[in-house]
């Protein structure tokens, strides 16, 4: 069986479940049952509303017949109740009432949460309390937009969907090579790439998603070196009508947390100016080309911003911009006009997380302070006010091997950054593979970093 076919057999049979990302398994029935009453659920307000239904539909019945049956039934619960008196003391037969009334109210509330748990989610581990907890609490979170593009955006996502489900990524469509490149030329679409690996990492079932995201197919003509989630988004680009609603419909397809969104749907093509005078035309060149970069812009100059993430950015409590490639997922969300004069115009707490280490090609023997000059030379206006940089250098191994690769840890400038008037945020939120000693940054870590800072102001 091929790993294209054993990965959506898997996502098949998980089909209906929810992943637990917060909480824990309750092991007594007694107190999953209090869990219900807990604050937050707003299901003690629906419990008492229905009962009351019942009381009223009841009372009006009686009215409507003239009281008759209201008469008779006081009657009869008279007449038993003295005759339970003569029988059984008070003291022994009211107790037994009140825990039978008790019993049967949460016998029946218990079979019925079983019964709505095993129809909404036949496979899951979780129980629906918990999830529906995690639920509430994750829907009170702040609304946080994060912007950037490539493997370093899906990395944060992945740690802050934790936190909040009110999460808007807004992603550059500047890419060029690659599959999306071959889209983007071949059917006139904006290129999904990343935009793909956003959606995998805001999905619940985010491991098994973005395997099947990932996959490409080594087959055919037509299909050979194309990834099946590029291929899925333009599909739904086709069906839909334009990017915005094909991720718009992918997310609920998927049910990811949050939302992702192209930072233009204009056709935006990068270029660089190097240090040779060389002049780069496309963001997959603009590597390639191991030139120091002096300028950067994009064709046309001016796109338009896509509205929603212009309304995303005015209505955000948090932005954290990066991490990720400066020149090439970074900054061309930042030759968006509006959307750099939305980022200098609000006042919530921004953040830019700076890379770990230098890329080639684009970052050589850049400094922290010097990732910061590259992006006020583009905007010309503060779009943040605080840098995240990494508290620790990768092991010897690590450093060993990026020097092979003319990659070095992005020195922390203090004086500098300090002198430009940006606070420093300084953590260790760095993995470090043991096998292949690749450094990159930490999803939970980087998140746990974000939220603590973002909670202190």
């Amino acid at each position: 069986m091929s790993p294209f076919k054993q990965t959506l057999r898997e996502l098949n049979a998980q089909k209906g479940k929810i992943a637990a990302s917060v909480g824990r398994k309750t092991p007594k029935r007694v107190n999953r049952w209090f869990k219900w009453l807990s604050p937050g659920l707003f299901v003690k307000r629906w419990l008492l509303i229905s009962l009351s239904g019942v009381f009223l539909t009841s009372f009006g019945l009686a009215i409507w017949v003239k009281l008759t049956p209201v008469n008779r039934f006081l009657e009869f619960v008279s007449q038993a109740l003295e005759t339970i008196a003569r029988l059984v003391p008070n003291s022994v037969s009211g107790p037994l009432a009140v825990l039978l009334g008790v019993f049967l109210l949460f016998w029946g509330q218990s079979r019925t949460v079983e019964t709505i748990t095993e129809a909404l989610q036949p496979d899951a581990s979780e129980e629906l309390v918990d999830l529906l907890r995690t639920h509430r609490r994750l829907h009170r979170g702040p609304k946080i937009v994060a912007i950037g593009g490539g493997t370093g955006l899906s990395t944060l996502l992945r740690g802050l969907k934790q936190y909040s489900s009110n999460i808007t990524a807004i992603v550059t469509v500047a890419d060029d090579g690659g599959s999306s490149g071959r889209l983007r030329r071949e059917m006139g679409i904006l290129p999904p790439g990343d935009i793909r690996n956003c959606i995998a990492a805001l999905a619940d079932e985010e491991k098994l998603l973005t395997e099947l995201f990932q996959y490409r197919f080594h087959a055919g003509d037509g299909l050979s070196g194309h990834s099946f989630g590029n291929l899925f988004i333009s599909a739904m680009t086709e069906i839909t009508g334009d990017l915005e609603q094909a991720i718009d419909a992918s997310a609920k397809v998927l049910a990811i947390r949050g939302k992702v969104l192209p930072a233009t749907l204009t056709d935006v093509s990068l270029w660089a100016k190097l240090a040779d005078g060389r002049i780069i035309e496309g963001e997959s060149k603009i590597t390639e080309a191991m030139g120091q970069i002096r300028q950067i812009g994009c064709h046309p100059a001016d796109p338009v911003a896509l509205p929603a993430a212009l309304a995303a950015i005015k209505e955000a409590d948090y932005i954290i911009i990066g991490p990720g490639s400066l020149y090439t997922s970074i900054i061309p969300n930042l030759l968006v006009p509006a959307i750099r004069q939305a980022l200098a115009q609000v006042t919530v707490p921004r953040v830019y997380v700076c890379n770990i280490m230098t890329q080639p090609g684009e970052t050589d023997n850049y400094s922290v302070a010097d990732h910061i000059r590259a992006i006020e030379k583009v905007c010309e206006e503060r779009v943040f006010d605080a840098v995240l940089a990494q508290r620790t250098a990768p092991s010897p191994q690590s450093l060993q091997l990026y020097a092979q690769e003319h990659s070095h840890p992005v020195f922390l400038d203090r004086e500098e950054v300090g002198k430009m008037g940006y606070r420093i945020v300084l953590a260790n939120v760095m993995a470090e593979d043991e096998v292949t000693a690749k450094v990159s940054h930490d999803p939970q870590r980087l998140a746990r970093v974000l939220w603590r800072w973002y909670a202190k102001k």
